[in-house]
């Protein structure tokens, strides 16, 4: 009961910095705050602001990434804790070697669903 403590404490910290990151980096916009889109249009190149289904799309998905790749870390965190505190405890020290495993079997899922992704919309069409 302790450790499921910890962990949901640990999971909420990390959820909240991960999902305030991306508010941050969702209210941003880089073209038109960086410059960008004045050098784009000083050098004759057309600028456009619409956002497309593609763009909230793609944003979605990466902010589902970045929550898995913070989960992943999240794991990995705990499965180390719990292996260098196994002090010689067999069943600890192979729960954390499947966590590891397991961990790192869901990390290739997860990379090999974006380069799936990325492959189709590349496939169908341009995404900003």
């Amino acid at each position: 009961m302790k450790n499921l403590k910890k962990i949901s404490a640990i999971f909420s910290f990390l959820l909240f910095f991960v999902f305030a990151g991306q508010q941050n980096a969702l209210a941003y916009n880089f073209a038109d705050e960086s410059g960008l889109a004045t050098t784009a249009t000083g050098a004759g190149y057309k600028t456009s602001t619409t956002q497309t289904p593609e763009y909230f799309i793609s944003q979605i998905i990466q902010i589902v990434l970045s929550f898995l790749g913070v989960l992943f870390l999240g794991f990995m965190v705990y499965a180390g804790f719990t292996w260098m505190t196994a002090a010689g405890n067999e069943q600890k020290a192979e729960k954390a070697k499947e966590i590891v495993i397991e961990s790192v079997i869901g990390l290739i899922i997860v990379i090999a669903a974006y380069a799936i992704t990325s492959f189709i919309y590349s496939y169908f069409g341009t995404i900003n």
